[in-house]
């Protein structure tokens, strides 16, 4: 083994690319940038979704649907739903009040009864809708219904 033999160990040393400090280090002039325009100067920054010139993908992509302004949506209660509630809970009406408290709606929800099951106790509704079906099962059970807007 000899001085001019010895060499660190494979992998142990790296060579740095030192940019920009001129043409002897082999990254001179344009510092591995290139040629004019943004991407060679300093502060770069590309926007987000550029996509350089191709058409953008949320322009691609076609609209799908409809979006009614003007729906409104409706926490829904079936009235087999309703008697298992008033067992759980202990309720003697069903009110908006009453859902919010046991934490059953939150408190912009709007609510519908609908006539899916049966109902045998004698209860007060105070909600935002009924179909008929459901009233109409109310009433012969003995309840009443108020609709509230």
């Amino acid at each position: 083994m000899k001085l001019h033999n010895l060499r660190p160990a494979k992998g142990a040393t790296k060579k740095e690319k030192r940019i920009g400090r001129g043409e002897a280090s082999g990254h001179g002039g344009t510092s591995t940038k290139g040629n004019k325009g943004g991407q060679s100067r300093a502060g770069y920054k590309s926007k987000k979704a550029h996509e350089g010139g191709q058409m953008p993908i949320q322009r691609r992509i076609p609209k799908v649907g409809f979006k009614n302004i003007s729906r409104v949506e409706y926490k829904v209660f079936n009235l087999g739903q309703v008697e298992s509630l008033v067992e759980k809970y202990g309720l003697t009406a069903f009110t908006m009040e009453n859902l919010y408290i046991n934490g059953l709606i939150s408190r912009t929800d709007k609510v519908k009864i609908l006539g899916n099951g049966a109902i045998s106790s004698k209860l007060e509704f105070k909600v935002n809708a009924v179909s008929e079906k459901a009233k109409s099962v109310i009433e012969a059970a003995g309840g009443s219904v108020e609709i509230i807007k």
